[in-house]
């Protein structure tokens, strides 16, 4: 469909995905446990798992809560040393984003506002574009805009403030979603 790369979980769809395409795959694994916040490829042994079925990109949560696996300064250093990737570090605050990008990850992304327990009041509508704003303006780093992008114009809006790439995720994967979209916006839904 004209995508620049493709954000894909697990190591089964990654490997799928990169049999058949030669765009960028930023793969994530998620791991969920009730004891940790963090689930998006929080330690280095579902980072390796990713890398190893293609991955290019391992993308991690990169906020300081409580996870199971190494802190993120010492888990980014391992996916780009010992695995020779690029780091796409899921933040929520601008002050996250600027440890991500000290510790040595290549991408900034605004993936997780929203989804913090410090930034939950930030999941309204839409995506947070004043987040985007000013890690583009402190970040000397290529800055993905990700979360609740769900029309053209807000993947525009991104671009327009100066986001390197847009993920649009839900928007496009989830036929749920999707229908309940075109649901409430017919006379159906009213």
């Amino acid at each position: 469909g004209g995508a620049g790369g493709i954000r894909a979980n697990g190591a089964e769809d990654v490997a799928a995905i990169r049999a058949a395409t030669a765009l960028p795959v930023i793969g994530i694994c998620k791991v969920f446990d009730d004891r940790f916040p963090v689930y998006i490829t929080p330690d280095f042994g579902s980072a390796a798992r990713i890398a190893g079925a293609g991955a290019g990109i391992i993308a991690i949560d990169a906020t300081p809560r409580p996870r199971d696996g190494e802190p993120v300064d010492r888990l980014i250093a391992r996916i780009r040393g010992d695995l020779g990737r690029e780091v796409f570090a899921d933040i929520a605050t601008p002050d996250e984003g600027r440890a991500a990008h000290a510790h040595g990850a290549t991408y900034v992304a605004t993936t997780l506002s929203g989804y913090t327990e410090e930034t939950a009041s930030r999941k309204g509508e839409g995506p947070d574009l004043e987040l985007l704003s000013a890690l583009v303006a402190a970040i000397p780093a290529p800055i993905v805009a990700e979360g609740r992008f769900d029309t053209p114009e807000l993947v525009a809006e991104a671009f327009r403030r100066g986001a390197h790439a847009v993920v649009v995720g839900t928007a496009i994967t989830n036929p749920r979603e999707i229908t309940r979209r075109f649901v409430q916006a017919t006379p159906i839904g009213s």
